[in-house]
């Protein structure tokens, strides 16, 4: 609406391409009630998820989005998993290295899998943990 917010914007990875980037990293805030990103909390519980397992994600065309994975993290440490490093794969073995990691710390099953030439999204949003180091990650494959 063009108006000035608090809340701040949602933005895309520097380093993204939104036309060819096989994942697009999207940076939001976790703002309570459930604004910008906050609403990913919803998704650490399966419930939730079962009922709203697709996503739109809107740029230069409108598109359906199914949650491959919802996992917590840290960033800016070795323990974590730096998903934000993994934006154009350089071959099919360092895609299903990403997807296979993510699976691997997802909270449940989705059911839901991607394939090597698959486009992302990987949403995430700050958790309250020391340091503010904590993430949770939604990544989300483009279908159709």
């Amino acid at each position: 609406k063009k108006e000035y917010s608090d809340l701040g914007t949602p933005y895309v990875q520097e380093n993204c391409d939104i036309a060819e980037s096989d994942n697009l990293v999207i940076y939001g805030h976790h703002i309570k009630g459930g604004k910008m990103f906050g609403a990913l909390e919803d998704y650490k519980s399966k419930s939730f998820y079962d009922g709203t397992q697709d996503v739109q994600f809107d740029t230069y065309e409108q598109a359906e989005y199914e949650i491959v994975a919802v996992f917590k993290t840290v960033a800016y440490s070795s323990d974590g998993f730096r998903y934000y490093d993994f934006v154009d794969a350089e071959n099919e073995e360092e895609f299903n290295s990403y997807v296979g990691k993510c699976k691997e710390l997802a909270l449940y099953d989705t059911g839901v899998t991607a394939e090597y030439g698959d486009r992302l999204i990987t949403r995430f949003h700050l958790t309250n943990t020391p340091h503010r180091t904590g993430r949770l990650v939604v990544v989300a494959k483009k279908v159709g």
